[in-house]
């Protein structure tokens, strides 16, 4: 059985779940998330916890029991507490700033690359140097900060580019002159 799928979910203060068949909506300070469960799981709210369960023993039902259970927990910490990611841009003369909503960045080309999130997801820029992706959705927040880093990864020579912030970048030696 699936340790993740059998763990109860608490609900924080100020969390509501509804649950309408296999539609689940949790609502909180930061805002609302809507998802619907797979075939098979089954919700139920008591006491301020929220349990998943099967309904049958197949295959595609026990691998979705865990998924379920991680991705309503997700619901339940984005709507309360919300998730960011944080980006770090390294290189000379790499730098972002923001422009209304979204952000600017200079990464080394020939022109300025405007980058544009969804709705439901901020981008603040706290230094020219480091970028906050914040929203109650995970997928999403992650979704874009990949989106950002692929405009310019990092590279295994010098370091340049966009990278997580923490993330380890195996280097490279390079040549080896004479």
């Amino acid at each position: 059985m699936s340790r993740i799928g059998r763990k109860p979910i608490v609900l924080p203060n100020g969390v509501e779940i509804a649950i309408d068949g296999r539609a689940v909506r949790v609502s909180g300070p930061k805002g609302s998330l809507e998802w619907t469960l797979p075939e098979g799981i089954v919700a139920h709210v008591e006491d301020g916890l929220v349990r998943l369960e099967r309904t049958n023993e197949s295959r595609t039902t026990r691998a979705m029991h865990g998924l379920a259970g991680a991705l309503v927990s997700n619901m339940v910490e984005g709507v309360s507490r919300g998730f960011t990611k944080t980006l770090e841009i390294v290189g000379v003369g790499y730098r972002a700033s923001s422009k209304g909503r979204g952000v600017d960045l200079s990464l080394g080309f020939s022109h300025p690359v405007h980058f544009e999130p969804s709705e439901d997801v901020t981008i603040d820029v706290p230094q020219p140097n480091k970028i906050v992706i914040s929203g109650v959705d995970k997928q999403k927040v992650g979704q874009v900060a990949a989106q950002l880093r692929a405009l310019r990864p990092p590279e295994p020579y010098k370091g340049k580019g966009v990278r997580y912030e923490g993330e380890a970048i195996r280097r490279k030696a390079g040549k080896t002159g004479v």
